[in-house]
């Protein structure tokens, strides 16, 4: 019997192709770029929905936890709209997101506990400068994730996503955040930027964790 993860329509074979590419990527080097790996049916409704967002469901993202967490337009200049799961589309992202989690934490016994994610904006001229998404041993962010909904994307448009093996690296991976592209990585080990974009980007960033330590979202570096 084929199982289907909500709206998405994806077969669990299907999805279990990729999350076991993702975990042997992430076994071998510590991390995983799939060019197209989202499911079709569901980038389209995450963007759909995603564009009919009101402006005023983003804000300014910015840098820094908690009572630290303050906007710096030198580092970041983008924003961000939660996905709590109130529509279907985030519902079946959520859904999905949690069979990867599952995977993972079978494959990879890397106890993850939970999921956040949230939408991305990028308008023309925004970046996000090199860093990392969780300092070793002082996070519980395990796992970035980090999908694109971007149509037509031509390399003149800028805005690729560059990861970094290690801190020494200065060459990097170029990502171009093409449609359904999707970057798995190991949150405390690579650090990554965004470059500039020449016209607006849309992408979700999420991480994985080990426990959650606070009942808000905590406000998290956005790639």
């Amino acid at each position: 019997m084929i199982q289907t993860f909500g709206a998405s329509n994806v077969s669990s074979r299907e999805s279990d192709e990729l999350f076991s590419r993702i975990a042997t990527d992430i076994e071998n080097k510590g991390y995983s770029i799939n060019m197209e790996a989202l499911p079709l049916h569901l980038g389209e409704t995450l963007s759909q929905h995603l564009h009919g967002l009101s402006g005023e469901k983003f804000n300014p993202a910015g840098i820094g936890r908690d009572v630290q967490h303050v906007r710096n337009d030198s580092v970041r200049s983008d924003e961000i709209c939660w996905i709590t799961g109130e529509s279907e589309s985030g519902r079946d992202w959520l859904q999905w997101t949690t069979h990867l989690q599952d995977y993972l934490n079978r494959r990879l016994f890397l106890g993850l506990f939970s999921f956040e994610s949230h939408f991305s904006h990028y308008a023309e001229g925004d970046f996000y400068k090199r860093h990392v998404d969780a300092f070793k041993g002082e996070a519980n962010r395990v796992l970035s994730l980090v999908v694109y909904l971007n149509s037509d994307w031509k390399q003149s448009d800028g805005g690729e996503f560059l990861l970094y093996e290690n801190e020494g690296d200065s060459e990097g991976t170029k990502v171009s955040p093409s449609f359904g592209t999707m970057v798995v990585f190991l949150s405390e080990d690579f650090p990554h930027e965004v470059f500039a974009t020449h016209r607006d980007r849309y992408s979700i960033a999420g991480w994985f964790r080990i426990n959650t330590s606070t009942a808000e979202p905590v406000q998290p570096p956005n790639d």
